[in-house]
This record gives structure tokens, C-alpha cells and sequence, in this order.
């Protein structure tokens, strides 16, 4: 009721407004790597290079209660499923956990997570291995989805990838006086190493993507001069 149907109801509204309006020529849709890193066969290492073609299993996230991924995933599905019926030339932007500056004036739930394991406000860290991106480069893969015409089907969005502890132990190295987490949290089914294969849109001119340096040290800057840290 929380994530699911708003979810899938809110995008298929969209969509089906845009198929009845002649002045829209694409439409860009923003989905998620979560829609594609949830996989049996990646827990089980018998791939680990994930692409467009890839997507998560419901079976496996509704295991792992991981619902914000299932929800994604029939979501981002549904709307393949909309544009195909409507003749719709549909764009889709994958990305990764999205970190960077501040741009609201309040942290989104992805920029309260990471404040609260800078400033260990949980006690513990998610045991997670996700890719990373700046949110510029997610800007920008819409503008290429948007503008770039043989732009077609999904394209992945995503820096490195690394598990929370290599995070924290890159930051706590320059940032050495916030309390970050130091307790790893005993979740299972989201800690499967993997890598995400970005050349589909590479292929269409995006440039590298920005560092985890880079985008980490933009999101502390930016909690700090807001007041945060």
C-alpha cells in the first residue's frame, strides 16, 4: 500500500496522459538499478556483470523483503508494458544510490541515510553493496535520454560500486571527526557483489562518471553548509 501501488498507479497515470497528448514525443522515465541488481543467480555468483537486459526477481526481493525493489521493478515493467501498447517511445534512466549536494531544503531519504551513518545515528550501517552516482551525472543521463535520438530502452546509471564499509572507511579517513557507524547491520539479500555495466550509454557520448570521492565529498560540503553536520 506504501510503496507499491502508488508507485505503479502514479507512473501508469503519467503515461497514459502522455500517449493521449500528440505534442509528446518521448517520454524519460526514472527507474532504479534496483529494478536489476536482485537476482538469485548474483547471490549465487554465477553472473555478476549486470546490463539493461537484466532485471530483478520479484521471488527474491519479496525473500529478502525488499520491497522497494519489487516495487520498482513491476513498476518500471508496467510502463515497458504501457509504451509498447501505445506505440510510446520510452526512454528509461536506471540509477544507482543517488548521493551528492543537498538540493532541498530538507535531505531526501537517501541523503538522511547517509547523515545518519556519518553521524552514527542508528547504531549500525546497512549491510548493502549498491552502486553510487552523483546526482549531476543523473541529470545528465536524462538530458542525453531526453535530446540524444538513437537514445533507446534503459540505460544504466551508475558509478562504482562498493559496500557500505568501504564507504565509511573512505570517509572516516578524511572526515575523522564525525562518529560514523562502526556496526555492520545483519541484513541478508543485499550484499551481493557486483558490477554494473555502463557502456550502453558510454556508447552514446555520456562522459566518465563523476568519482566517489567526488560525489561524497559534495554531499558532506553540502550537509555542512546547511547546517547538518
Amino acid at each position: 500500500a506504501t510503496l507499491i501501488d502508488p508507485c505503479i498507479k502514479g507512473t501508469l497515470n503519467v503515461l497514459r496522459s502522455c500517449s493521449k497528448a500528440s505534442s509528446v514525443k518521448r517520454v524519460v522515465l526514472t527507474s532504479s538499478c534496483s529494478s536489476i541488481r536482485y537476482r538469485f543467480d548474483v547471490q549465487n555468483q554465477q553472473i555478476s556483470s549486470l546490463n539493461e537486459s537484466h532485471w530483478s526477481d520479484p521471488n527474491y526481493c519479496k525473500r529478502y523483503n525488499l520491497f522497494y525493489a519489487y516495487a520498482k521493478t513491476m513498476d518500471e515493467q508496467e510502463a515497458w508494458r504501457v509504451a509498447k501498447e501505445s506505440g510510446m517511445d520510452l526512454v528509461v534512466v536506471n540509477p544507482s544510490f543517488v548521493v551528492g549536494p543537498l538540493l532541498a531544503p530538507q535531505p531526501t531519504s537517501t541523503l538522511l541515510l547517509i547523515l545518519s551513518i556519518v553521524k552514527g545515528m542508528k547504531g549500525e550501517y546497512p549491510n548493502t553493496t549498491v552502486g553510487f552516482v552523483h546526482i549531476d551525472d543523473v541529470i545528465a543521463a536524462h538530458i542525453l535520454a531526453m535530446e540524444e535520438s538513437k537514445a533507446s530502452g534503459r540505460l544504466v546509471c551508475s558509478g562504482p560500486v562498493a559496500h557500505w564499509e568501504q564507504i565509511i572507511e573512505m570517509l572516516r579517513a578524511k572526515y575523522p571527526s564525525y562518529p560514523f557507524e562502526n556496526k555492520c547491520s545483519s541484513q541478508e539479500g543485499d550484499n551481493n557483489a557486483h558490477c554494473m555495466d555502463t557502456s550502453k550509454i558510454q556508447q552514446l557520448g555520456f562522459p566518465e562518471f563523476k568519482s566517489l570521492p567526488q560525489m561524497f565529498d559534495d554531499c558532506i560540503k553540502s550537509f555542512h553548509d546547511q547546517g547538518f553536520l
